[in-house]
């Protein structure tokens, strides 16, 4: 198999973010009337947009949530990011080890991309080409965002690679015609993590983000997944 395009999601694949980011959703949507816990954040909205989860939110409390919602919520993950973000292990290594263009694809929007990035030193390394859900009409598990992104790089879809943590992204990159990896070495990842990714479509998971060069390599080989590693079937051409 062909690899033209290495696709990587933000949080939760890039930074390791997602359970910061649980935990402010949660704080503040229970501030603003929504009493809700980050583990229930983290099961109903992972990967999901913000614009996607609001609607949702406002829909089962029949009301807008406060204007100053979004503002609220900025203040205090960005603050919780400046002190605590780290990025993903082994992700410089990763990228190091990478020989076709890569970009991200993410439900965040392109300031917190900014901010999640900036912090981690990783902005330079994909910048310009890091997309968001807001540059297109359905966020995941649409496959919109994906099948944007590749334009843009002018990839073909076919030969495109999704690295994903979540049930939405694998979902949307499925459902664009690309091979997804799910990877699980996030700290928000539970026991069960893989599974569930496996059970969404991902190919295979992986734990260890310098690995990620080689799981690359079997891909392009059509083999199947390293010792080690997990996977549904083995690996082959989409």
């Amino acid at each position: 198999m062909s690899i033209d395009l290495v696709i990587f999601d933000c949080d939760g694949v890039l930074v390791d973010s997602e359970v910061i980011s649980c935990q402010a959703h949660a704080d503040v949507l229970s501030q603003c009337g929504y009493p809700i816990t980050a583990d229930q954040v983290f099961d109903r909205f992972l990967g999901r947009s913000a614009r996607q989860a609001r609607l949702e939110i406002e829909a089962e409390l029949g009301r807008s949530l406060p204007d100053d919602f979004n503002v609220l919520l900025q203040d205090q993950l960005f603050e919780a990011f400046e002190a605590d973000l780290r990025a993903i292990d082994g992700i410089a290594q990763a990228l190091d080890g990478i020989d076709v263009p890569v970009c991200v694809a993410s439900s965040g929007s392109h300031r917190r991309m900014g901010v999640s990035l900036g912090a981690t030193k990783l902005y330079q390394r994909f910048a310009p080409h890091i997309f968001s859900s807001s540059q297109v009409e359905n966020g995941k598990p649409a496959p919109d965002l994906f099948l944007f992104a590749a334009a843009q790089m002018r990839a073909e879809p076919a030969r495109c690679v999704v690295v994903e943590d979540s049930v939405a992204g694998v979902k949307g990159a499925v459902a664009a015609g690309m091979k997804v990896l799910g990877f699980c070495g996030g700290s928000h990842c539970r026991d069960d993590h893989a599974a569930t990714l496996q059970a969404a479509g991902a190919s295979l998971t992986f734990d260890d983000m310098s690995q990620l060069p080689t799981l690359l390599g079997r891909v392009r080989a059509k083999m199947a997944p390293i010792a080690g590693f997990s996977a549904d079937q083995p690996i082959s051409e989409a």
